[in-house]
């Protein structure tokens, strides 16, 4: 078993990563802090673009910029070719699906309960439009998708398999290997949305067996936003004709005809930010020196030791499901709404996030959950971290049960 960073390592990460000195962050989920490394690479490639031009910056930093599509092809176990360079998650992925063959009347696609809101809007508005239909795969006694229960649902008709990794509203880690086994042995098209996943745990696009995977560099990867990637597997290439194209994705032949890229930069734009491409290299970089499965490691430790004392506290309710968790802990505080702890721990210098029914809807709605606060830690977040933020919450559920005595 992979053993986490020593506190020692960690102390020199955070010495690296000026928002550990300004806050303490507990929402890697939404976004993490990015290296001073990385904030450097961004500033470089500012700095050419001013004394050169943006062009011929381009131009001059190609190698820097296509390091990231290399080093993203690393991180997933995948060839250069299947890998697109994107704006971020939600780009990547509704560029994908928007390539996809037309839909028809009595199509279906079949999603996890905990398909992230955007993903399900998407998808919603292409099946009404063509009078397919959306269904939802039944999760098991531990919350997560069931792949028995997917087998069962499957017949001629199943045009997609869509599937959130992990989830933004909790901690739960998907069976998403499992759910590729059933998709390759029919061969049905097979999504892989991993927001939450990439940079955070290990990932091998051949064993989840997916068709697509996307992820944005801003979330564990600790890039900038506005980056993403999309692994497209390459046997599924040709399925795939982008919704729009330009001079990059398609360029024009002798007699003026586009010609699709033959790998996945046909889901590019050539609009983009070299900038941020640049730190988003150098955040992948250190996410593969680092190596994942100690990344994985110093989270799961760190997720652990948070969620076992949150549990511990009168008033929280823990309310992560799954066999195996992630790095997000999803809690709430008798008494109080979640946005209004995030603000309140937010007053004191302690950042978490906070979700309403929109970001998972299928899953909120099936637990009768209308929000919840959410806590998530990387390799960064110190013992010191934890206690601050453990500290503050036993104050917040104490204040809830106090004037619950005094009113009654």
């Amino acid at each position: 078993m992979t053993a986490p960073l020593p506190p020692s390592t960690v102390q020199a990460l955070r010495a690296m990563a000026p928002g550990t000195q300004s806050s303490v962050h507990f929402n890697h989920a939404g976004a993490s802090l990015p290296s001073t490394a990385t904030l450097q690479a961004i500033h470089a490639h500012l700095k050419r673009e001013a004394a050169q031009g943006p062009m011929e910056a381009g131009v001059a930093a190609r190698d820097l910029t296509e390091a990231a599509r290399t080093l993203a092809a690393q991180l997933l176990n995948a060839q250069v070719d299947e890998i697109a360079l994107t704006g971020g998650n939600s780009a990547g992925w509704g560029a994908a699906f928007a390539a996809l063959p037309g839909w028809r009347p009595g199509d279906r696609i079949l999603v996890g309960r905990h398909e992230w809101g955007g993903n399900l809007a998407t998808m919603r508005l292409h099946a009404a439009r063509a009078g397919a239909t959306l269904e939802t795969i039944a999760s098991d006694d531990s919350g997560c998708v069931d792949a028995q229960a997917l087998e069962a649902m499957l017949d001629e008709r199943v045009r997609l398999i869509a599937l959130t990794w992990l989830p933004a509203n909790g901690g739960l880690i998907n069976p998403a290997a499992a759910i590729g086994q059933v998709a390759r042995r029919h061969g049905i098209p097979y999504f892989v949305d991993a927001a939450q996943a990439i940079g955070q745990i290990p990932i091998d696009v051949e064993q989840v067996g997916c068709d697509v995977l996307s992820g944005p560099g801003r979330k564990a990867l600790r890039g900038p936003r506005g980056t993403g990637i999309l692994y497209v597997r390459r046997a599924f290439l040709d399925r795939l004709t982008p919704a729009f194209v330009d001079t990059h994705s398609a360029p024009l032949d002798a007699d003026g005809q586009p010609v699709l890229r033959p790998d996945a930069a046909r889901l590019e734009s050539a609009e983009n930010s070299l900038a941020l491409r640049c730190g988003l290299a150098n955040a992948l970089r250190e996410a593969l020196d680092l190596g994942l499965d100690t990344i994985r490691a110093s989270i799961d430790a760190n997720a652990q030791a948070l969620r076992a004392e949150l549990a511990a506290i009168p008033g929280v309710t823990v309310l992560d499901q799954g066999r195996e968790k992630s790095g997000l802990v999803a809690f709430n505080v008798a008494g109080q709404d979640a946005a209004d702890v995030q603000r309140r721990l937010s007053a004191q210098g302690i950042t978490i996030g906070s979700n309403g029914v929109p970001y998972t809807p299928l899953d909120m709605q099936a637990r009768g959950l209308d929000r919840i606060a959410r806590a998530s830690v990387s390799y960064l977040t110190s013992s010191a971290e934890i206690d601050r933020l453990l500290e503050a919450l036993r104050a917040l559920a104490g204040q809830t049960r106090g004037g619950r005595g005094a009113a009654g």
